[in-house]
């Protein structure tokens, strides 16, 4: 049986500009589609479904670039069956990373890096699973739901606050309660901050 097909909205070049791995020159392949809607999301343009592609139609379009490491980000890539892209990714040599809300458990095995960002609400499962907790902090933030995620901070597992926008007083905020828990990490989006996608 074939492989199933997938709602993309972009696929491009650039860095990294948040969390774990910020800097680092990657492949984003941005899937279409959440059915999360935060008020605060600043992609709700990946809605929009541009192309239909197969897996090996993926593959064709990322080995165009020369970096080996390939982020699945959205929209919400884990509303969709991507787990026979990552296979095929991993076969031709691949390092993956997904972006997503946590809200499905799915199976990461062929995942190499996995950052959850919990919104609205979240699988404890995913949490488990995820390399990385990044949770985005606003000047409305309640610190008791920050609180809540710091239970899951591990030798390998990483908590990062993320002020929403870059702006100034979220930042201050999460300066503030990075040094009040010293466990936790700061990831500012950089590629927001030197303007590039």
């Amino acid at each position: 049986m074939p492989a199933p097909s997938l709602k993309v909205n972009e696929i491009f070049y650039s860095l990294q500009g948040e969390g774990l791995y910020t800097g680092v020159a990657a492949v984003f392949v941005r899937l279409s589609g959440c059915d999360m809607n935060c008020i605060f999301c600043d992609t709700k343009y990946a809605n929009k479904v541009k192309k239909i592609l197969t897996p090996q139609e993926i593959l064709k379009e990322i080995s165009k670039y020369p970096s080996k490491t390939v982020i699945l980000t959205g929209g919400e890539p884990a509303e969709q069956d991507i787990g026979p892209l990552c296979l095929l990714l991993k076969d031709n040599g691949y390092q993956v990373h997904l972006e997503t809300n946590g809200v499905r458990d799915i199976n990461v095995k062929d995942i190499d890096h996995v950052t959850v960002s919990p919104k609205k609400r979240v699988n404890k499962k995913m949490l488990l699973k995820a390399d990385v907790i990044k949770i985005p902090v606003g000047k409305d933030t309640e610190q008791k739901e920050i609180k809540k995620y710091f239970k899951y901070a591990a030798s390998d597992r990483y908590i990062y606050l993320q002020p929403l926008d870059n702006k100034k007083e979220n930042i201050n905020l999460c300066v503030k309660i990075i040094k009040q828990n010293p466990f936790l990490r700061l990831s500012l989006q950089i590629h927001k901050l030197i303007n590039i996608r």
